[in-house]
Parts: structure tokens; C-alpha cells; sequence
């Protein structure tokens, strides 16, 4: 009897890959707060973008280096493919090393400029962008004579930097007024600048912008001749109670997506998320995107993290540059005594600002 064929056996379907991407917070000790809400917010994107195979790994850096260290360190002996976070510039360059002998890239939340590159990119808010956005916007104003006042610290020395690399490309002069961080007494930096400076760009934030901004007027740069400039230190809806500040004008991600988020944040997690909380929104949404656009081998390839064309974030357009720095589309603000006005929108795309 002849006996039946056997059945041919079933086709194996391949098992589609689940990428895993790292956070890397603050989830205990001083700062848990913050990095709480910080992975709420990347819990957000998650929940907008992410695909059935994106796995988000979180891990707490206890606020330290040796905590980062370790946490990128297990996180990548799981198979994270990507690192967010984490917060500090100390816990980022403890984790470069660990990143670069595995192979994997950082997003890295900390505005440290000095931990970017070799795969490391600075997602905080530095002031190059910032300087060279309202400087370029004041000289389309007719401004072309500059006065920086700056504090003796790194914050101070990359503000001085940016406006004299914006002078020579925007034809204008930069004159360079530096002053002890330390000092209290803000009248005597007030009398470093000649009141027929057409604009000052100050290197602060604050009580102290404010306190700098009422020395100036009370030393002869009123504020109706001389156009007082800042920088994103200025985000803060309480600079405008300083009657010098009126009118002053400074660059930073356009408020009204990251007014719709922080809405929605306030909606489902019952508190106001902190101003970096966004930071961790877009970081998290590029992962999830590149996870399911990119190659399953390489999802966060370089080429893929530094499109020309960017990506369009909570804090506005944004792109991943080769040194590690994140370039954004900014506006100009005018500080008002109600808060910022949006005095000139951001731009609608790279193409404008070129490549």
C-alpha cells in the first residue's frame, strides 16, 4: 500500500525586529522630578509615533556620572541601538566612551556644546543659534553697532563668540564688554558700555537681564535709543516686569506648539511639565519615526540622523548637524509686559536658512 506524501513543511515567517532606544535619566535623587516628567513627555511621543516594534528603555543615571555610565552600559548590553538623554554634561561625557566603543549614537539632553560630537548631539538650547538669529534680524533693522556684555563664565565666552563670528558675516561692529560673574554692584558693567551703542546683547537672564537692562537705562542707554538684545535665558513671561526690558528683543523656538504640548501634559499627567521636557518629546520622536522609516540593520544611521531637511519638533524645525550641534529654526521675540510676542516667525524650513 502505497503510503501518502508528506505534508510540505509550513513557510517560517520572520520575526519582525523590535528596536530598542535608551533613555537615560535622573528617576531618583535630587533631580527625579525632572526626569520624571522627562520620560512622561517621551511616554507622549511614544504614544503619537512609536510603532508596535519600538521598545523604550528606561534607565535612571541616579543624577550621576557613574550612574550614566552604568545605565548606558546595561541599556546597551540589551540591545539598545540609540541613547537618549542623559541630562548633565558630567553624566554625557561619562557616557561618550561607553556610546563610541559600542558603536551607538546620543541625543543628549544637557546644553553643554562641549560634549557634541563623535556621535554625541547636544539636543539643549545654546546660544550660537540664538545670538546669530537676532543679530541677523536686528542688522535687517538697521542696526549695525553692537555692544555684548558678558559675564567672565563659559555661557559668557559663547555668546561673545557667536556675536563676533555674526559680525563678519552681517557687516557689522561687535564691541566686547566682559565683567566678573560675581558681581553684585550691576551699575558697574551699566558704565563699560557708551550710551551711543545702537544695540546691547546681553549674556543673562532673569533678575540679573532685568538688573543689567535698569543700570543700562539709569546710565544713559534708554531703552527708546538703544535696542537691549537676549538670548533664549530670556523664555520667561516674568522679564517684561522690568520697564527697560519692554521692547527688547531675543531668539527662541516659537511658544505656541510647546504651548499646545504643555497643555496636553498638564491634561494627562495633572502638573505643568518643566521647560526641558520637550527635549525628551522630540528626541523620542525621532527615534520612534527613524525606527520605522530606516533600514531594520541600521535604523540611526548618520546619514538618516543628519537629514539637511531636519525635523520638526515641539520647539519648532530642528536639525542634527555632522559636529554634533542641533541647529534650530528660531523666532524673534519682543518682550512685552504681558510676556513674548512672536515679532518675526521662525522659518518654514531649512532652505531658508541654507545648508
Amino acid at each position: 500500500m502505497a503510503q501518502a506524501p508528506e505534508a510540505a513543511p509550513a513557510a517560517v515567517q520572520p520575526v519582525a525586529q523590535t528596536t530598542k532606544v535608551a533613555i537615560l535619566l535622573p528617576l531618583s535623587g535630587q533631580n527625579a522630578q525632572i526626569g520624571q516628567a522627562m520620560l512622561e513627555a517621551a511616554q507622549l511621543a511614544l504614544f503619537d509615533l512609536a510603532g508596535d516594534r519600538f521598545e523604550l528603555l528606561p534607565r535612571d543615571t541616579k543624577g550621576t556620572p557613574p550612574g550614566a555610565a552604568e545605565a548606558a552600559r546595561q541599556s546597551i548590553a540589551e540591545g539598545a541601538r540609540l541613547i537618549l538623554g542623559p541630562l548633565f554634561g558630567a553624566e554625557v561625557a561619562a557616557v561618550k566612551p561607553v556610546a563610541i566603543n559600542a558603536g551607538v549614537d546620543v541625543l543628549a539632553f544637557t546644553n553643554d556644546w562641549t560634549q557634541a560630537g563623535g556621535g554625541t548631539y547636544v539636543m539643549g538650547f545654546v546660544p550660537a543659534d540664538q545670538v546669530n538669529r537676532v543679530a541677523g534680524f536686528a542688522r535687517s533693522r538697521g542696526i549695525s553697532r553692537f555692544v555684548a556684555l558678558a559675564p567672565r563664565n563659559p555661557y559668557g565666552d559663547a555668546v561673545v563668540s557667536a556675536l563676533q563670528s555674526a559680525s563678519q558675516r552681517l557687516g557689522i561692529s561687535a564691541q566686547v564688554e566682559r565683567y566678573e560673574q560675581t558681581v553684585t554692584d550691576l551699575s558697574l558693567p551699566a558704565r563699560q558700555v557708551p550710551p551711543q551703542s545702537q544695540a546691547v546683547l546681553l549674556a543673562e537672564g532673569g533678575q540679573r537681564a532685568q538688573g543689567l537692562a535698569q543700570a543700562l537705562a539709569a546710565n544713559g542707554s534708554s531703552p527708546q535709543q538703544v535696542k537691549f538684545l537676549g538670548t533664549g535665558l530670556w523664555d520667561d513671561p516674568t522679564l517684561g516686569q522690568e520697564p527697560a526690558l519692554v521692547g527688547a528683543w531675543f531668539a527662541a523656538p516659537a511658544p505656541q506648539s510647546r504651548a499646545d504640548f504643555e497643555g496636553r501634559f498638564e491634561r494627562t499627567y495633572g502638573r505643568k511639565p518643566p521647560r526641558i521636557a520637550t527635549l525628551a518629546y522630540d528626541a523620542t520622536a525621532i527615534a520612534a519615526v527613524l525606527a520605522k522609516m530606516g533600514s531594520p540593520a541600521a535604523p540611526f544611521d548618520r546619514t538618516a540622523l543628519t537629514n539637511p531637511g531636519g525635523f520638526e519638533g515641539i520647539d519648532g524645525l530642528f536639525r542634527l548637524r555632522d559636529n554634533g550641534m542641533v541647529e534650530r529654526g528660531l523666532a524673534v521675540l519682543e518682550v512685552t509686559p504681558a510676556g513674548s510676542r512672536v515679532l518675526d516667525p521662525a522659518p518654514a524650513s531649512f532652505d531658508v536658512l541654507g545648508q
